[in-house]
């Protein structure tokens, strides 16, 4: 079967070495994961906004290693400690014509936090802010407490024309509401088929290379592949771990590596009193009791995962962020793998014997997915912890795993998800994957275990009112010390290591957020 592999892929860099040239002008990409829409406000997804930013400019924009620039704002600063101005680029228009003014700036702040349709609100980013029109070209943003990351919320918002008030995903995603200030235009979206972006002559910025760009959906990464070697697509993300080595020795391949802030990990049920993929002999929820979540995390082996199920190509975690992020902490270290101290701790909780549990996950979201949740099953299962894996589309996983807090919780209770911070920073993870759900905050909407700590909540709010950098930085590190290494809200396994690959030719900066942003592919 290896044999047979490689000739294959032999076979396809030969054709690749002899397929013609893409159009000068036209770049094509495969993606492993299309968006849900095209409602830049409608779903805080990485596939989502990584395609938002295509069409819909912000005020600030991120780099590739999450720096800040202007971006439809030419300068910000705080006013005071609770008052931040931005001032607004003049001359912009949007696709359609329309002129860009600070009108555009408060819709699209209000919508991002109230769509009505919303799968995952940017309220994280909008809630507690109030957005005030000082004239057409400056905007004042307001916080009861100071809010030292205002610039970072706020490069995370992208901004539509105040004309399309009261349209909403369809209206985007058949294009018709569907205009920005962004560099490309959209040409059209055949769901599960193509998506085709248009170079905007009138962008604000420095101009594309690309006039034309054209994303494919292909989900399967060995098609994804095969369509790179076959000359099909001239750029993919997410490319095949196994296939890594070889793609390094390629001549005809570029490829393009780099660590990302996504910790990939798991959320574990402490709502509920009795979940339905959770049976235990007592009847109970033994992911309620600290020794049962602490056992599940000292049974996973890591290093395993990273060295077999992802090649090599990952990082274990111990944490929200990796090494040279701000904010994380120096005393929270990788679990080390301890089978034995886990059946002692599960002993100690009452399950002696263990208990059943059904683990979910996607199986086309981030890499390996389903193939980490398989190998989780089988370590969980040698300490008691009878696990069965079940992965399904993303689509469906995240539609029934959606959470709508205490009243209305997720259907699963155990889970594997991941998380790439917007802020670059533990404040995002924290405030969304741990804080206790409060929907007027804009806190816990992706908290799918309702894990809740008062304490931790309260030093979570004081870092986010705390501009000293230093001692918000030893705040958040305390909220993470409390939230995983006291309470194991989550189990942090790994964080991944992304790679994309293009023809020989192209470059590309590995992004820590992990977008694959067209514009950035560019000729050597």
């Amino acid at each position: 079967m290896h044999f047979r592999k490689t000739l294959a892929l032999a076979a396809a860099a030969a054709a690749l070495s002899l397929a013609p040239a893409a159009h000068a002008q036209t770049l094509t990409i495969g993606l492993g994961t299309e968006p849900t829409s095209i409602d830049p406000h409608y779903h805080n997804l990485g596939p989502n906004n990584q395609i938002a930013q295509h069409f819909f400019s912000r005020l600030i924009e991120q780099d590739h290693k999450q720096n800040l620039s202007p971006g439809l704002a030419t300068s910000w600063k705080a006013l005071n400690d609770t008052t931040w101005e931005f001032k607004l680029r003049k001359g912009v228009k949007f696709h359609d014509g329309s002129a860009f003014d600070a009108d555009d700036v408060v819709v699209s702040f209000h919508r991002g936090g109230n769509h009505p349709n919303a799968k995952s609100s940017f309220g994280l980013y909008t809630k507690g802010k109030t957005v005030k029109k000082i004239d057409s070209h400056t905007i004042q943003i307001s916080t009861e407490k100071p809010y030292p990351l205002m610039p970072v919320d706020v490069s995370n918002i992208h901004i539509v024309s105040d004309k399309n008030q009261g349209k909403w995903e369809g209206d985007y995603n058949n294009g018709s509401a569907a205009h920005g200030t962004g560099p490309y235009k959209l040409g059209k979206w055949v769901k599960g088929e193509v998506l085709e972006m248009v170079r905007y002559d009138g962008y604000h910025g420095p101009k594309p290379h690309w006039a034309k760009i054209v994303i494919k959906p292909i989900k399967s990464a060995p098609s994804r592949l095969a369509a790179l070697l076959a000359g099909d697509v001239d750029f993919i993300d997410q490319v095949p771990t196994v296939d890594i080595a070889r793609l390094k020795k390629n001549p005809n391949i570029e490829l393009s590596q780099g660590v990302s802030n996504r910790v990939i990990y798991l959320h574990m049920d402490q709502l509920r009193d009795n979940p339905q993929y959770i049976k235990a002999p007592d009847g109970k929820n033994p992911m309620k009791d600290v020794r049962v979540r602490k056992a599940i995390s000292k049974a996973i082996n890591r290093a395993a995962i990273v060295e077999r199920v992802m090649e090599g190509i990952a990082i274990p975690a111990g944490q929200l962020l990796p090494e040279g992020f701000f904010g994380r902490s120096s005393n929270l270290k990788v679990e080390a793998y301890d089978p034995e101290g886990a059946k002692k701790l599960l002993a100690e909780a009452g399950y002696p014997n263990g208990f059943s549990a059904t683990l979910h996950g996607p199986n086309n979201r981030y890499i390996n997915d389903a193939k980490i949740v398989e190998a989780i099953a089988q370590m969980l299962t040698r300490i008691g912890i009878k696990t069965t894996p079940d992965t399904m589309p993303k689509s469906v996983y995240f539609k029934r795993g959606k959470n709508k807090g205490p009243k209305k919780p997720p259907e699963w209770n155990f889970v594997l998800v991941g998380w790439g911070s917007g802020t670059g920073e533990p404040s995002s993870p924290l405030r969304s994957l741990l804080g206790t759900y409060d929907k007027t905050k804009g806190w816990g909407s992706s908290n799918r275990g309702l894990h809740s700590d008062p304490e931790m909540d309260k030093i979570l709010d004081q870092a986010l009112s705390t501009v000293d950098d230093t001692k918000r930085a030893a705040l958040l590190a305390k909220a993470t010390e409390i939230g995983i290494g006291r309470n194991q809200g989550i189990v942090p396994l790994h964080y991944q290591v992304n790679t994309w690959a293009g023809k020989k030719g192209l470059t590309y900066k590995a992004r820590t957020d992990e977008r694959t942003v067209g514009y950035d592919v560019t000729p050597k």
